[in-house]
């Protein structure tokens, strides 16, 4: 499968990426673990049909110690034993803010139930990670990046 359209290599799209790549910059060191948004980014990819955006963070998720099982069973993380409540909690807002059009948005009694778990900034940067990995998902969906290539570290 090939690209649509080069998107980094196209001047007016290569430098639209290279903003939102510097913002997702801003997270590296934010308060919100980087367990929670490779969770969080995997978890939208899927939901927004984004192939290189899920090769990108399974990959990335691995190499940061994420467990096989754990990264296999994002897509039912309902059903699956291996998260944690707060996790649950960030996939939760994460499947909502994906949906907005579906249903109206992120629910009161899911952002409470975040709010439990994550403190003023975390949520802050819970937020962002949606809002980016939304964006990212998008233009690659749209011109169809294909998947399967990404080798760790690749954008850094």
């Amino acid at each position: 499968m090939n690209a649509r359209l080069d998107y980094f290599g196209n001047p007016v799209g290569g430098k639209f990426m290279r903003t939102i790549v510097s913002a997702g910059r801003g997270l590296t060191d934010s308060p919100l673990s980087l367990t929670i948004q490779e969770l969080v980014r995997m978890r939208a990819s899927q939901i927004n049909g984004c192939a290189v955006c899920l090769d990108i963070h399974t990959k990335e998720a691995a190499a940061a110690g994420e467990t096989d099982v754990r990264i296999n069973l994002v897509a039912v993380w309902r059903e699956a034993s291996v998260f944690t409540e707060a996790e649950r909690a960030a996939l939760e807002v994460t499947e909502q803010a994906c949906r907005m059009a579906d249903g109206g948005g992120v629910t009161d009694e899911a952002w409470a139930n975040a709010a439990k778990h994550f403190e003023e900034d975390q949520l802050a940067a819970l937020v962002a990670v949606i809002a980016l990995i939304n964006a990212f998902n998008r233009v690659n969906a749209i011109v169809q990046n294909p998947g399967g290539d990404y080798r760790v570290g690749q954008f850094a």
